[in-house]
């Protein structure tokens, strides 16, 4: 098990899951993955879990009211400078919607959103880098934006953060590109409705993971499917953020 100490600007550094109910959303994805919320040393952090593994973080759970919208998993991207990140979502034709701000020491962050309405995070690393595990079981794997004009959004990252990326394959009906993003790659792949990113989490077993979210209270939105990328299961945890889980590939990208 390798722990990861840093993360080149770009790179999908960090996720994360609001939630209406902190505590059901701790006990789902402990029964599920094996994490533990860290014990919470800041009275200002009674709201926010590090989930960790063995000790290490690997993804956090943020209490959010009911009114701000639907539950939903995040993705953060590294940056060396927030504020010149924020800069550059505006001059990209994105927007900034939570402005940079101090974490404690842990860092800094902000929220975006680009032309195409798809929301991310950026994040500065303090004393929290971000993800201590990737790649490895029960840890993110693959971060995939799924936008109805994959075009407008390779080209925003790629101003935002220096991404480069080809479509994979010339199939007019499958539209997908898959980015250089720092150090890792992730996926843009086109499809119609709101724009969103997906995060996936590498299992061993897709199908006795999502039959067991099932048990857990979670539902199942895409049974288990073999890809040429791996086997996997696209589900739902008992408060309605999505998230997908494979089993990769030898040759898929990470």
């Amino acid at each position: 098990m390798s722990v990861v100490t840093s993360y080149a600007p770009g790179t999908p550094c960090w996720v994360d899951v609001s939630t209406p109910d902190l505590e059901r959303t701790e006990l789902f994805y402990s029964r599920l993955f094996g994490w533990k919320p860290a014990p919470r040393t800041e009275a200002a952090w009674s709201g926010y879990a590090m989930l960790q593994l063995d000790g290490i973080d690997v993804a956090g759970a943020g209490q959010a009211a009911e009114e701000s919208g639907p539950p939903v998993w995040s993705t953060y991207f590294a940056s060396a400078d927030v504020a010149a990140t924020a800069e550059r979502i505006v001059r990209g034709g994105g927007e900034v919607v939570v402005e940079p701000m101090d974490v404690f020491d842990a860092g800094r962050m902000c929220f975006g959103v680009d032309p195409t309405g798809a929301v991310f995070g950026v994040w500065q690393a303090g004393r929290h880098i971000g993800a201590g595990l990737v790649d490895e079981p029960v840890s993110f794997a693959w971060n995939e934006l799924r936008t109805p004009d994959a075009d407008a959004a390779a080209g925003f990252y790629g101003a935002v953060f220096g991404w480069a990326g080809e479509p994979l394959g010339d199939d007019p009906d499958f539209v997908y590109r898959v980015m250089a993003a720092g150090s890792r790659s992730c996926g843009i792949w086109q499809q119609d409705g709101a724009a969103r990113w997906s995060v996936y989490f590498a299992v061993g077993d897709p199908d006795a993971t999502a039959g067991r979210a099932a048990e857990l209270g979670g539902n199942v939105q895409r049974e288990p499917t073999d890809t040429p990328y791996g086997r996997m299961a696209v589900l739902e945890d008992p408060l309605g953020a999505a998230f997908s889980v494979i089993r990769l590939a030898e040759e898929s990208v990470a």
